[in-house]
């Protein structure tokens, strides 16, 4: 963990999806960073709140 108590990861993604967040971010005056930390941390409180995961099935309705 670093001194502000994260960890940090490893991530790998593709060039079209990180230009996509970087985009995003830019967007929410995030950085890409802070756009994915956001980004996982919504999808954990969702989860928590019961929800099931968020797939295209649950995005059409």
């Amino acid at each position: 963990m670093d001194k502000n108590g994260k960890k940090q990861i490893p991530l790998r993604i593709s060039e079209k999806l990180y230009e996509e967040l970087e985009r995003w971010a830019g967007d929410e005056f995030r950085s890409v960073n802070g756009q994915i930390e956001y980004l996982l941390t919504e999808c954990v409180n969702y989860r928590k709140k019961g929800k099931k995961g968020l797939t295209e099935e649950s995005n059409k309705n």
